[in-house]
């Protein structure tokens, strides 16, 4: 459902790709993290044919949309779905926080993404993609601005994206105590900007990503206690 409250066809632009001739293996993109001051950027892809989607999108899917308008619950069962549903093929990649460092944010993003299509079990003939056009895919996309509202495939990947990266926050908690990785999964939320002033920063940090760079260096002012 739109911001209108009118009810969007999630299929529409799978099934314009999907009637093209030669263009039948269809995957959706998107990624999850770019804004965290820690841990990697993933991406997820998924792909399926037109009647299991169809089915899906019917059924157990049928209340599928942007990951960040679901609950965790909600995101966490059409993750299981995803991974379970044979002929679903759904894959994930991502760049790690020393990869966005050293070759900047937008470019780690589009190397995630790109890993991810290419960790599907089959080429796609064609990539829909959420956001901006991404440069480096295998194959052939077409990009669309809010595209996990507005398209099944890229919906499904936004979950699988925003599960795995959540999971892997939560190990990371756990490995890095005190910066409150599982609650806030790396964004600047204030428990975590208080635990990088307490603590200073660990190597799951961003280092280029302010305020990761004002802790480093202790600039004045700098203090949540």
């Amino acid at each position: 459902m739109d911001s209108d409250g009118e009810t969007t066809d999630l299929l529409a632009f799978e099934r314009e790709l999907w009637s093209a001739e030669g263009s039948v293996r269809v995957a959706g993109v998107d990624e999850a993290g770019r804004g965290c001051l820690a841990g990697p950027v993933v991406a997820g892809a998924v792909m399926m044919p037109p009647n299991v989607a169809e089915r899906l999108y019917r059924g157990e899917l049928a209340q599928l949309t942007d990951s960040k308008q679901l609950t965790a619950l909600q995101r966490e069962r059409f993750f299981e779905i995803l991974t379970h549903t044979p002929g679903v093929d759904a894959a994930t990649g991502s760049a790690s926080a020393e990869e966005i460092d050293r070759i900047n944010i937008l470019a780690a993003t589009h190397l995630a993404m790109r890993r991810a299509v290419e960790a599907l079990s089959g080429p796609p003939t064609h990539v829909l993609v959420d956001g901006l056009p991404v440069k480096g895919l295998p194959v052939p996309s077409t990009a669309i601005v809010k595209g996990d509202a507005k398209s099944f495939l890229i919906a499904a990947a936004s979950v699988m994206a925003k599960v795995t990266r959540d999971h892997l926050m939560i190990a990371l908690d756990a490995r890095y105590p005190g910066y409150h990785f599982a609650e806030n999964k790396g964004y600047g939320s204030q428990s975590h900007l208080a635990g990088l002033y307490r603590l200073g920063s660990c190597p799951e940090h961003r280092h280029t990503f302010r305020p990761v760079q004002d802790v480093e260096q202790r600039l004045p002012g700098f203090d949540f206690e």
